[in-house]
């Protein structure tokens, strides 16, 4: 698959939860994390797709820096993080910057630190427990996994368009 485009929400290292709302046609504030935990990379979606939840499948892209709401990134995907929100698949893509030289020989996730796994797997395990939300951590999947989760959430935004 070639490169894809995130769209970013919210910038690694903060507390705000941004969204992008069609309605709006802009980005809008959501909330400020209950927990003291800041996300460990930029954090949005892939454009043009369908998530199981029905709203663009989620993407984490690593980042050497942040940067910041309604920015494009064109990314290369290296792996899938499974989830359960509140009952519903809440897949997030992990994928690193095609054009950033830091992460120019990441292609898997086997290419990352251990370390880097922690924080994001920790993140979502506990980023939503002080609301009270339910959050079922499944883990770290393949490359090739996520690249058939991306395909087929382009294909349900075709089906439903």
């Amino acid at each position: 698959m070639s490169d894809l485009l995130m769209f970013v929400e919210i910038p690694k290292g903060s507390r705000n939860k941004y969204e992008y709302d069609p309605e709006v046609g802009a980005i809008v504030f959501d909330r400020y994390l209950y927990s003291s935990v800041v996300y460990p990379a930029d954090y949005g979606f892939i454009t043009d797709t369908l998530g199981e939840d029905g709203d663009p499948l989620d993407a984490v892209t690593l980042v050497s820096d942040p940067t910041f709401p309604g920015v494009r990134i064109p990314v290369r995907v290296i792996g899938l993080f499974k989830m359960i929100d509140q009952g519903e698949v809440d897949d997030k893509v992990i994928c690193v910057p095609v054009s950033d030289p830091n992460w120019k020989g990441v292609e898997t996730l086997d290419d990352i630190s251990q370390q880097l796994k922690t924080e994001i797997s920790h993140f979502f395990e506990i980023y939503k427990q002080p609301e009270g939300k339910v959050v079922e951590v499944q883990g770290f999947r393949s490359r090739e996994e996520a690249l058939e989760t991306v395909a087929a959430a382009k294909q349900r935004l075709k089906d439903q368009g």
